[in-house]
């Protein structure tokens, strides 16, 4: 019983020296990914939303969702997050008396929640099958059913939280937004931004969206300007609006390595749901740690071997004793 306390204890011992060996030593986390240059995103404009929630109910009907109930009477869609079965949703802030719309103080303001489309995917990296891809040209990060083992890890490495599993699903299914991509065939795009009639939803390539939105934000508070709905470059759906107090900030600019759908807001990005996150992805660091600890099998086979030098030296421990044990029960 000793011998086996000393083999575990050893073995533990051994294993986190090697691995906590490998990890000091000079690893450097690979650059993070970009944007693809024809990458398709969404910006998303607090300051035009009315939070009509058009965009929930044909995101529901475009990707073929029931509804989910948050109140008794169970007679309309109302999702209170995002979901397996809910892959866009709009969000609320509130503070005080709640007179004045897009007003940190005494205001309340909208946000929109669904997958970012980041350039480089904590998803796609941690998903060991590739159920999880990032198209190439287009950006979207998609899923495949048919490959994935429900393992969950994009779930978990999701900063944004997107990524749901379907519970009650008797094969267990990973559901989130893919941008409509089995629209475009039909020459559809993003039902949210297609039915969005302030345009707070506004769909096209991401290189485009940005300087949409940098133009936004240079704007003057209470100037008039031209804003586009729908499609940024389709049918010409552009109205005159006021322009509102924007935070010079484009969220998704940079924030973790970049992301394809970006967000501007009067409110504090904090204060209505985003996570402040560094300008580098996870993956970027954790994909180089595991293929510096697990290139070629070196650490596997370092572990492995360490496992039998200390095995085998509790088992000759474990003789010697005996032996001499049994020399002293003689004398």
């Amino acid at each position: 019983m000793n011998a086996r306390r000393h083999f575990l204890k050893g073995a533990l011992t051994g294993g986190a020296a090697l691995a906590s060996a490998a990890l000091a030593s000079d690893v450097c986390a690979r650059e993070t990914h970009t944007r693809p240059a024809d990458g398709l995103g969404l910006l998303y404009d607090a300051t035009l939303c009315i939070g009509c929630k058009a965009c929930v109910a044909a995101c529901k009907q475009a990707n073929d969702n029931p509804p989910e109930f948050s109140t008794q009477d169970q007679l309309w869609d109302t999702p209170l997050d995002t979901s397996g079965y809910t892959f866009n949703v709009i969000k609320m802030y509130r503070n005080g008396t709640m007179q004045t719309k897009d007003a940190e103080v005494d205001g309340f303001a909208f946000m929109k929640t669904s997958c970012m489309h980041c350039a480089d995917p904590s998803c796609v990296s941690a998903c060991p099958v590739s159920a999880m891809t990032k198209d190439p040209v287009t950006g979207i990060v998609s899923y495949d059913a048919d490959i994935c083992v429900g393992c969950r890890y994009c779930v978990v490495a999701c900063p944004f939280g997107i990524p749901k599993y379907q519970y009650d699903s008797p094969t267990g299914k990973i559901a989130k937004c893919e941008l409509c991509r089995h629209r475009t065939k039909d020459g559809h795009y993003s039902a949210c931004a297609e039915v969005c009639p302030t345009g707070a939803t506004l769909y096209g390539k991401t290189a485009d969206l940005l300087a949409e939105a940098k133009r936004r934000i240079a704007l003057e508070p209470g100037s008039v300007t031209q804003y586009p709905r729908g499609k940024l470059g389709g049918v010409d759906q552009s109205y005159e609006g006021s322009v509102g107090k924007y935070l010079k900030h484009v969220y998704g600019e940079k924030e973790y390595g970049g992301t394809q759908v970006l967000k501007l807001s009067a409110v504090n990005f904090a204060k209505v749901g985003m996570p402040d996150l560094p300008p580098n992805s996870s993956a970027s660091t954790s994909e180089t740690i595991q293929h510096s600890l697990y290139g070629g099998l070196m650490l596997p086979v370092v572990v492995l071997g360490a496992l039998s030098f200390i095995a085998k030296k509790n088992v000759h421990d474990e003789e010697d004793s005996t032996a001499n044990g049994n020399g002293e029960n003689q004398s």
